[in-house]
């Protein structure tokens, strides 16, 4: 079934969302899964738009809010898949060698990130998938320490499906108001980006400043 999005309060007709809704309207769920699973590969696309837009595509009949859920976690999972075919890839002897050439890092400090993968692993990939920016990336460290592929597609779908749900479900009762989703989730990645940076600014000065005393020791 094809709708004229144009007879829509709020239509998207650029950007992003345009693009979306072009492959919403063409392809139907196939077209939302395909949106997802790009946004898996290419965290830059957004899923507190593309999401919220699909469920307001099932609102108004495009698709049905069944194949909407389907088909955007199913997009999710093959795109984390992908990506932990990448980590699976690159390989600990290779991260190990990429790590050992960083400044200000120790080979110590890789080995501890590695223990407490294997201890909390499953936790980051499952509650990962429901955090903005980390929902993509969990999936490389993943592949990097060979968790198994089965249980990696169970977290990565259970995870995907209460994050898709959320916001697709948002999206079908606010109908053209869906926008207020993108709002909210685009302010909650900021603060996740801010924290992050904000962490990796505190490492870096609290490793400089164990560098300079290190040195001051060696010289008194």
């Amino acid at each position: 079934m094809h709708l004229t999005y144009s007879a829509l309060p709020q239509e998207p007709t650029g950007g992003i969302a345009g693009w979306a809704t072009g492959l919403v309207d063409t392809m139907g769920g196939p077209g939302a899964g395909l949106a997802i699973a790009l946004e898996n590969l290419f965290p830059p696309l957004p899923s507190e738009v593309i999401l919220p837009l699909t469920g307001f595509a099932a609102g108004q009949g495009v698709l049905s809010l069944a194949s909407a859920l389907f088909w955007t976690t199913l997009g999710s999972v093959v795109g984390a898949v992908v990506l932990y075919w990448i980590g699976v890839s690159f390989g600990r002897d290779r991260m190990h060698t990429i790590w050992g050439k960083l400044p200000l890092v120790k080979a110590s400090d890789l080995v501890r990130t590695e223990e407490w993968f294997a201890k909390h692993g499953t936790k980051a990939v499952f509650f990962g998938r429901m955090v903005p920016i980390f929902r993509s990336l969990i999936s490389v460290p993943a592949g990097v320490e060979r968790m198994p592929l089965h249980v990696f597609i169970l977290l990565t779908t259970l995870g995907s499906l209460i994050w898709n749900s959320l916001l697709v479900m948002a999206g079908y009762w606010l109908g053209d108001r869906w926008e207020t989703v993108e709002t909210y989730v685009g302010f909650a990645s900021k603060a996740v980006l801010v924290l992050v940076v904000v962490a990796v600014a505190t490492y870096v000065v609290l490793r400089l400043r164990g560098a300079d005393r290190a040195q001051h020791r060696r010289s008194s």
